[in-house]
């Protein structure tokens, strides 16, 4: 037998370290070719790294949450030495998938990808959890939630098609952990749960963070009559083509921004608060926050100008599900020159949005409600949103940033001011 040494590989342009944030294996495990050893997370990319070569593992690199360098030693492996070429034994990953033929391209880290959502179920309660070293079929909704009750997925048998793990299987699980220790409902509860903040909850804080303690927020609070634009947008949602998206406000408000940047480029634009420069981008790359089961994203709609209506339907559409399934790439999830946050029907009537560091303008979106309007001779019903945004104070005078919202109010509330030049 020989020991082989599997490195973290090179995870993107640039990056020196990952944090670790999650283990599929243990020591002592079997691993066959290409099973998945463990995951580890960059600028908000979750990135799997796989087995080079059936082993087995002998040594791990550290624990959830780590930080590892790239090129550190990531596993190691028990292998066996008549089947490893002498050449081979202490390569990285990186340096296996290089050295392979197009068809083995899976030998290379991989971007987390999701399972599709589960079908009716078929498989009998025969089916087998996953072997040791496999990773278990789930989605990552299901992971999600396993890893925060602090559930081994390889020890519960998923009840659907191919094994796959449910959330009906995770509940049951769950129930058989909670099962004599039912208490009254009004009894004492004393149990503290510690909830380490790992992966893309602790990037998030750490971007949070930034944004308070380094930019002095402005935050404006305007009233938009979108009764038009709502009529507007139900007529073409219906008389729409088959194989085009449903119109959300989203294309129009994009539309809409794109309309005030031009006025005032200086709103599309990053601050570099320690070299005192202000880069102000030509390009409108529009960030969409993004709830997903993993936390906050903020997938990146590129060059917005040069994009129509349906255009910017389609393209957030497609970012959106790929963020939510934990597809999106890292080109995807970085770039953006201004935000665009919305919490949909759950909106509230005023929010404080954080501006997405380096940025210098976030706009918010809040719920749409009918409310009485007076229209000068009697109160009619209209339906209102509110649009909360905020500005970099340093850079940002209150007057511009009140000129921009009030423009993206005119061209919301005269919807065809968007479509002409």
């Amino acid at each position: 037998m020989a020991e082989r040494v599997v490195r973290l590989p090179d995870v993107g342009e640039g990056i020196a370290e990952a944090e670790l944030v999650e283990w599929h294996v243990k020591v002592g495990d079997v691993v066959r070719e290409d099973a998945v050893l463990g995951a580890v997370m960059t600028d908000k990319a979750t990135v799997e790294i796989p087995s080079p070569t059936d082993g087995r593992v002998i040594w791990l690199a550290g624990k959830v949450g780590d930080l590892l360098a790239i090129g550190s030693d990531f596993v190691r492996l028990e292998v066996d030495d008549k089947s490893e070429p002498a050449s081979a034994k202490l390569a990285s990953p990186a340096a296996s998938a290089s050295a392979k033929t197009p068809g083995h391209a899976a030998s290379a880290p991989r971007p987390s990808t999701s399972v599709p959502s589960e079908a009716v179920k078929s498989h009998s309660s025969a089916t087998r959890p996953s072997l040791t070293g496999d990773r278990p079929l789930a989605a990552p909704a299901v992971r999600l939630r396993a890893r925060e009750a602090g559930i081994d997925l390889r020890q519960i048998t998923g009840s659907g098609p191919a094994g796959r793990i449910t959330h009906d299987d995770l509940d049951a699980q769950l129930a058989r952990g909670r099962a004599g220790t039912a208490a009254s409902p009004y009894a004492a509860q004393t149990a503290v749960a510690d909830i380490k903040i790992v992966g893309l909850r602790r990037k998030i804080a750490e971007k949070m963070s930034i944004a308070r303690s380094r930019i002095p927020h402005i935050t404006y609070v305007e009233e938009v009559d979108v009764t038009s634009l709502e009529d507007l947008r139900t007529k073409v949602n219906g008389q729409k083509r088959p194989g085009k998206p449903k119109l959300t406000l989203l294309p129009f408000l994009m539309r809409a921004m794109v309309r005030a940047i031009a006025e005032q480029p200086h709103l599309n634009a990053h601050f570099d608060d320690e070299a005192g420069i202000v880069h102000q981008h030509a390009g409108v790359h529009i960030g969409i926050a993004t709830q997903t089961p993993a936390g906050l994203m903020v997938p990146v709609v590129r060059h917005t100008e040069a994009r129509g209506i349906w255009d910017c339907a389609t393209e957030v559409a497609r970012l959106a599900e790929a963020a939510r399934n934990g597809n999106a790439t890292r080109d995807e999830l970085t770039g953006s020159t201004i935000t665009i946050t919305s919490l949909g029907a759950l909106g509230g009537l005023v929010t404080t949005p954080l501006i997405n560091h380096p940025e210098v303008a976030i706009i918010g979106v809040n719920r749409i409600a009918i409310r009485p309007y007076w229209n000068g001779t009697a109160f009619v019903p209209r339906q209102i949103m509110n649009m909360s945004s905020s500005f970099d104070h340093r850079v940002i005078d209150g007057f511009d940033a009140a000129q921009f919202v009030q423009r993206i109010k005119l061209l919301l509330e005269t919807p065809a001011m968007i479509f002409i030049d």
